[in-house]
């Protein structure tokens, strides 16, 4: 392998974190970065000066336009969109562990879909990979003047749209953990327990599968939508199993040995104010195979 590969092979993990974080698709980032390496090889690379800032640059640009063809496509959608979970590990140190659970949360990507694609871009290069506005001007052929308001204009959105909780990775835990053992035993007392009068739940079916065509609202209506499995399936036809999806500690509910969802989560400390439920079998299609190949699930 050459030294250019060797650099693309380096910097690849960025150019997917980059795509993912701008698309909340595991598959079409795939596809950018499978893109921008299909570029690079077909690229005179002799004469770059800076091989990670070209393929940075790319990526970005590509990521752009492929998101202002999706958010065609997510007007249509039916139901909810949800970002596509994706399957991480923890980063070595915590305070690693903190940002990338931070900036790569399905709540959080679920709002950056607010954005329009150039002030996402914009936002995720200067907030969250550390740009600085010279390099988020030359990547989105803008002035550095622009590109300060476009990222102003995003964190006032992102803002508004964010969780006013914040909470340590292990109270996140805690209260997760707690949910998962009440949907096992079927106790609705301790699912009810567990969430706030106030919580909201929204469903991705993707047309597919039945969901909800506007959030759940309230803590004993959600308690008794897991409850009312339970005692339709058993603990028998029922699986709950924890994992780390976008950074966090998430669950994985099988039904009669099919995944069924994936279930992403906020917490105030003590209780769940919100979930994000993924049930399109596209999306649980691709998080399954990730699963297998990762050895955490055998089929």
């Amino acid at each position: 392998m050459d030294n250019n590969d060797d650099i693309y092979t380096r910097v690849r993990p960025r150019l997917h974190g980059i795509a993912y974080r701008m698309l909340g698709s595991v598959a079409e980032a795939e596809d950018v970065v499978q893109d921008a390496w299909l570029r690079w090889h077909a690229a005179d690379r002799a004469s770059l000066d800076n091989a990670e800032a070209w393929l940075v640059t790319v990526t970005t640009r590509l990521a752009i336009d492929r998101l202002r063809a999706a958010k065609l496509q997510r007007e249509q959608y039916f139901g909810f969109w949800l970002p596509e979970p994706l399957l991480t590990e923890a980063p070595p140190t915590p305070e690693e562990l903190h940002a990338y659970a931070d900036d790569l949360s399905v709540a959080f990507l679920n709002v950056l879909e607010r954005l329009s694609p150039e002030a996402r871009a914009a936002f995720l290069m200067h907030d969250v990979f550390e740009a600085d506005y010279a390099e988020v001007a030359r990547i989105l052929d803008k002035t550095q003047e622009a590109c300060r308001q476009l990222v102003a204009r995003a964190r006032v959105q992102v803002r508004e749209g964010r969780t006013r909780y914040q909470v340590t990775r292990e109270t996140h835990q805690r209260v997760v953990s707690g949910f998962a053992r009440a949907m096992r035993h079927g106790d609705l007392a301790g699912l009810t327990a567990l969430l706030a009068e106030d919580a909201r739940l929204v469903g991705d079916g993707g047309g597919k599968v039945p969901s909800f065509p506007k959030p759940m609202v309230g803590g004993e209506r959600i308690a008794f939508l897991f409850y009312a499995a339970y005692r339709r399936l058993g603990p028998a036809g029922l699986r709950v199993e924890t994992v780390e999806l976008n950074g966090q500690l998430a669950l994985l509910r099988f039904m009669e040995g099919q995944l069924e969802s994936a279930q992403s989560f906020e917490t105030d400390g003590e209780r769940i104010v919100a979930m994000q439920v993924q049930r399109n079998p596209d999306k649980l299609a691709r998080l399954l195979e990730a699963l297998v190949a990762s050895g955490q699930l055998f089929q």
